[in-house]
């Protein structure tokens, strides 16, 4: 019986035959996962805090529900900071940075006391509603069960903003010509600060609903 002969060119043929009904075998590379750099974890720590203190009626925030937000251990926060204090003293140094900054260049400027005024007022409430977050930390909502020291930096925090607004319109009630351009001065920038305040907790306390700036420019300009 004839011996049936296999040539290279056939076995070639039925290679290539098997090869066209074989899928390739992919290779996956090894997921790194990138250990972030110096500074960037804090920042998002703080990042994560602020979004979970932007939830409406949201509860107190503990850092196990943070370390879970961030897919990490709780001992991982403790190693950036000390303790949760710490990461809202975070957020009163950022809510702090950023306000006072652009307060410093607008009592720089040459304008009218009662022009400035109005400007610090509206700067707090446009960074309120760009940061509901930093809105309740600022109000003090956030900061009820947390260490008295926090909500004593806020108390520091609305001072200093009355501060400023006495010392711009000191100048304006003396162009005015108020006998008493200090008392003046002292009766107004209380009086906004307050406002500014109740603004800020009408806007947290109903869920971010209520915008802070509803009708500001004129009830500004009703108390100035």
């Amino acid at each position: 019986m004839p011996h049936e002969e296999i040539t290279a060119s056939g076995s070639e043929s039925a290679a290539e035959e098997i090869a066209a009904h074989v899928a390739p075998v992919a290779v996956v590379a090894p997921v790194v996962r990138k250990r972030p750099k110096p500074g960037e974890r804090r920042v998002q720590i703080l990042q994560a805090l602020g979004a979970m203190l932007e939830q409406p009626g949201a509860e107190r925030v503990t850092t196990a529900a943070l370390a879970a937000r961030l897919d990490v251990s709780e001992a991982a926060l403790y190693r950036h900071f000390a303790s949760k204090a710490q990461m809202f003293e975070g957020l009163i140094d950022f809510i702090e940075q950023s306000i006072f900054t652009l307060v410093n260049q607008i009592t720089e400027r040459d304008a009218p006391g009662q022009e400035q005024a109005a400007r610090i007022v509206a700067l707090l409430v446009q960074f309120a509603e760009k940061n509901p977050g930093m809105t309740r930390v600022m109000v003090g909502d956030a900061l009820v069960y947390e260490n008295e020291r926090l909500q004593q930096r806020m108390n520091q925090f609305f001072d200093k903003i009355e501060a400023s607004l006495r010392q711009a319109l000191r100048g304006a009630a003396s162009a005015d010509g108020s006998a008493t351009p200090s008392v003046d001065a002292q009766v107004r920038a209380s009086a906004l600060t307050s406002f500014a305040v109740g603004r800020l907790q009408r806007f947290a306390r109903s869920g971010f609903r209520r915008l802070p700036s509803e009708h500001l420019e004129a009830t500004v300009a009703l108390m100035l």
